[in-house]
């Protein structure tokens, strides 16, 4: 399952970049970064659930 989250959220990753983009190349300076920072707290969730995999599977 854990692989799973991960790709499912590298996924919305991409996603959320591609919409702060357009957010911002629209004049939502603020509502893009606030998807930036969603995107990023996304990928930082990425990092715990590696390293959940890594202290399920290497012990």
């Amino acid at each position: 399952m854990i692989e799973h989250w991960i790709e499912h959220n590298e996924s919305h990753i991409q996603s959320l970049r591609e919409w702060a983009q357009k957010a911002k190349k629209d004049g939502f300076l603020g509502a893009s970064e606030d998807i930036l920072e969603a995107a990023n707290k996304i990928e930082e969730a990425n990092k715990n659930l590696n390293h959940a995999k890594e202290e399920l599977f290497h012990q």
